[in-house]
């Protein structure tokens, strides 16, 4: 579970703990949108230097968060290399048909930084946000779906609660992969087909686990009387405060700067 930053809350009381949730919701969007905006290394350069500044205004420690990057590493891989290997361009390296192009290590490269970035700042959010928060953060900035029959609170308390799910999860699958090995199941050898098969054994009582889980939530929910958002107040509505303005401001800010640093011609690119 510790490997999993994604879906936990990290409390320090730093000034980024104290926003109000929609704020970091938005900030969050706006960071992953302007990922995707830049076209140069000098853009992603910016945008992780203003990502390691929140992270330390918020007083989360950087292993922490580093920590749940080991989840995507064969994501990562797999991107890095398809870039690296199918991307035409001049060749550097050749031995037989695989070959490596310049332009194909650039792609590869801003890649694998693009995605390490999308997966720190979105577990920024959440390492920063408590579940009850995040979910009314959702909720308000949905309202205006109201007007369309949207179920805002419904759908706003799945996020919440698929996102508290996942480090659960996890530590579930941690425990039963250590049973398992501790009978004698074989894990780590073998071909992919037969690493496939090892998985049944996980899998099973994983899916097993999950449901009876949500069953035991769906009980707790009813027996408290949960019914839904219709009619329900806040015992703490959120307000919007002159910190939470200012957040925005230097969000409208950094998306501004990012474009214009992302879009530079190619003569300023560092390779």
């Amino acid at each position: 579970m510790r490997e999993i930053a994604l879906g936990q809350y990290y409390p320090t009381g730093s000034v980024i703990h104290r926003l109000d949730p929609r704020v970091k919701l938005v900030g969050t969007l706006v960071y992953l949108v302007s990922l995707f905006l830049v076209k140069n290394p000098l853009g992603y350069l910016f945008a992780g230097l203003f990502l390691m500044t929140v992270i330390r205004i918020s007083r989360i420690p950087l292993k922490y968060m580093l920590k749940g990057l080991k989840g995507i590493i064969i994501l990562l891989m797999i991107t890095v290399v398809f870039n690296m290997f199918f991307t035409p361009g001049n060749v550097l390296f050749q031995v037989g048909f695989i070959k490596i192009t310049d332009a194909g290590l650039k792609v590869a490269i801003l890649m694998a930084v693009r995605l390490v970035l999308l997966i720190v700042g979105a577990s920024l959010m959440t390492l920063a946000t408590t579940p009850n928060a995040l979910t009314d953060g959702m909720e308000k900035l949905m309202n205006p779906l109201k007007a369309i029959k949207v179920p805002v609170h419904e759908i706003a308390m799945m996020m919440s609660i698929a996102l508290r799910f996942i480090p659960i999860l996890m530590e579930e699958t941690d425990k039963i992969m250590k049973a398992q090995t501790a009978r004698g199941a074989d894990l780590e050898s073998g071909n992919i087909i037969q690493r496939a098969k090892a998985m049944v054994p996980i899998l099973v009582p994983l899916f097993v686990s999950a449901f009876r889980r949500a069953n035991d939530l769906a009980t707790a929910m009813e027996s408290r009387c949960y019914s839904g958002g219709e009619g329900r107040t806040k015992m703490k509505p959120l307000i919007y405060g002159k910190i939470d303005r200012i957040a925005y401001l230097i969000l409208v800010l950094y998306l501004a700067a990012g474009i214009a640093i992302g879009r530079l011609p190619i003569h300023f690119w560092i390779f």
